[in-house]
């Protein structure tokens, strides 16, 4: 899947990374935490640049969190709470309380919650959800999820171009390539 990510940003450029970016949003497993690096570190190699990277990166993420803010809106609590006790939804780790930790966390804190959890894994994701059923305003949503995911996307962007100014032969073996940007980046987040 990795090889996949490196030719599909290779050949298709801003566009791959915005859509991978879209999709890891709505897909939380698919992971961003690879992508961006990825994406930084093909700026040094093609025709992108890195504050091209960044922008297509923080509207995918921005497209992808409005995606789930409306689920979010045609959600209640409860409807929620059912799907995540769904077969599926425990085989990958989540419980109905989840939910109601989420949203509960969610009054307690207000709007900086979203601000924050767009710059925490997986997390980032599904915080479009409690605000949407909560009926966080649309202005102060956007406003939040565009700061936290230009901050998210710059610093794993900026990560993977800093290694590819150092390691420009990495090109070479998209292989070695994800290899040292897994043993490189920020050792808590990959």
């Amino acid at each position: 899947m990795q090889e996949a990510f490196f030719g599909f940003i290779s050949q298709f450029g801003y566009l791959a990374v915005a859509a991978l970016i879209l999709f890891e949003n709505v897909f939380p497993p698919i992971p961003s935490e690879l992508i961006l690096p990825l994406s930084g570190f093909l700026a040094t190699q093609t025709e992108m640049t890195l504050p091209g990277v960044i922008i297509a990166a923080t509207v995918g993420s921005v497209v992808g969190a409005y995606f789930l803010y409306g689920i979010g809106r045609l959600l209640s609590q409860e409807r929620l709470e059912g799907f995540f006790d769904t077969k599926p939804m425990r085989m990958l780790g989540f419980h109905s309380d989840d939910v109601a930790k989420a949203i509960g966390w969610f009054d307690r804190k207000g709007q900086i919650t979203v601000l924050i959890c767009r710059c925490i894994p997986v997390v980032r994701s599904l915080i479009s959800i409690p605000a949407g059923i909560v009926r966080m305003g649309f202005g102060i949503f956007s406003l939040v999820t565009v700061l936290g995911s230009f901050a998210w996307c710059t610093v794993l962007a900026w990560y993977g171009h800093r290694i590819g100014e150092r390691h420009p032969e990495l090109l070479k073996s998209p292989e070695e390539l994800i290899r040292t940007v897994k043993s490189e980046s920020l050792p808590l987040i990959l």
